[in-house]
């Protein structure tokens, strides 16, 4: 066996992976990682370290060369960068790939979607080593790419490590036995679900644990545990160790989302809430999700005057880098789980807003709306809930 083998497709999905990886190397015990709160530092902390404290950082964000070996990934880990089109995500996966490196892991670069003959190079050049890895790490088990990787192979031991909300709807599709289709799409089967239907059956019988196979979720998330699935907790205790703590501004920022380009929110309600948002937070800046189209992001920018930030990394660190508003307003995503572990103990306040009924596109998926409310329900505590109003120029968006 050649040890740990991890395929990644998103710039969150390697962020994930080296959490996992830090917390493997620095596990105490049988039991989750320490959560920030707790009274427990952070793992890889120094001893006496404060909850949350991290090593010192220079200017450009990254930790010194004299930072504790502690605070390091040692685990011996091969990382496989599935290479997505889009160049936002790309550029974010390039840096991402350099931190992972800078860890000591592994890092392959994959053309997998390079045009014609593309996917055979790339199921040529993984057909041995995922025939003798170990354990197999991936951060979407809804990826087709992934889903046919998972045929090649069964591997001992499994771990799907989180890529946005998308892991509450794995584990409990996976709990009920249930195909799986991500929360967002109609329940149908068009032409190239029905010839991959195949494809997705064995892969998913291989996302579950069996006789001689182990799986467990990484997870930020509150996800209920399948029968037989180990869930350990994210903690973003790497991040915590490696960066921060951010340097405060006296506004708010405000964090987009692709609910408009998935097709499940309409974009003119979506528009219209961004500026109230922004007018009753006092928010100048929009951190643009890496798949928000060039003109929806003009159109933010023009009507509301926020200044519109293309992040270079994952929210979760350009956040604990700095600078950041005292208070981060988001709609349903997974940033209002994973923002409050990465910033613990700053004084940054997160908030969630929830997605009203008429927001919905008459296409959304008939799943959309109990999925997105699910998401804003078990926000963490530290979350405040802004409740929305009926579309009418006097209202605002309030806490509730």
């Amino acid at each position: 066996m050649t040890g740990q083998l991890a395929f990644v497709e998103s710039p969150v999905q390697l962020l994930n992976v080296l959490e996992w990886a830090h917390t493997r190397a620095h596990a105490r015990g049988p039991g989750p990682a320490p959560v920030p709160g707790t009274g427990a530092p952070a793992a890889g902390a120094p001893a006496g370290t404060a909850p949350g404290a991290p090593p010192p950082v220079t200017p450009s964000g990254t930790t010194p060369a004299t930072a504790p070996d502690a605070a390091r990934v040692t685990s011996p880990l091969t990382v496989v960068v599935l290479s997505p089109t889009d160049p936002m995500s790309r550029g974010q996966l390039r840096r991402m790939a350099q931190l992972a490196r800078d860890e000591g892991l592994t890092v392959h670069w994959q053309e997998a979607r390079d045009g014609g003959g593309a996917l055979l190079r790339t199921l040529r050049r993984l057909a041995g080593p995922l025939r003798s890895a170990e354990r197999v790490i991936i951060g979407d088990p809804f990826s087709r790419y992934v889903q046919l990787l998972l045929t090649l192979f069964g591997p001992r031991h499994l771990t799907v490590v989180d890529d946005g909300t998308a892991t509450m709807e794995f584990a409990a599709q996976l709990g009920r036995g249930e195909r799986l289709v991500r929360w967002h799409r109609k329940g149908s089967l068009g032409p190239r679900e029905l010839v991959l239907a195949p494809v997705t059956t064995l892969a998913r019988r291989r996302l579950a644990p069996a006789r001689g196979r182990t799986v467990e979720i990484f997870t930020s998330l509150p996800v209920e545990a399948p029968a037989g699935v180990e869930v350990t907790g994210n903690a973003y205790a790497w991040t915590r160790a490696r960066f921060g703590p951010p340097l405060l501004t006296g506004g708010a920022d405000l964090v987009g989302t692709s609910l408009v380009e998935t097709g499940v929110v309409d974009a003119d309600h979506y528009a219209r809430v961004v500026g109230e948002l922004a007018d009753a937070h006092g928010a100048t800046r929009y951190f643009a999700h890496r798949r928000e189209g060039a003109e929806k992001l003009h159109r933010i920018a023009v009507d509301t005057g926020l200044q519109v930030v293309r992040p270079e990394l994952p929210l979760e660190l350009v956040a604990r880098r700095g600078p950041v508003g005292r208070t981060i307003v988001s709609f349903p995503s997974t940033v209002v789980h994973t923002l409050p572990l990465a910033l613990a103990g700053t004084g940054v306040r997160v908030a969630v807003c929830e997605v009203a009924p008429e927001w919905l596109r008459a296409t959304a998926s008939p799943r959309a709306q109990g999925f997105l409310s699910g998401v804003t329900g078990t926000a963490a505590h530290e979350v405040d809930r802004l409740t929305a109003r009926p579309a009418r120029p006097a209202d605002r968006l309030e806490f509730g």
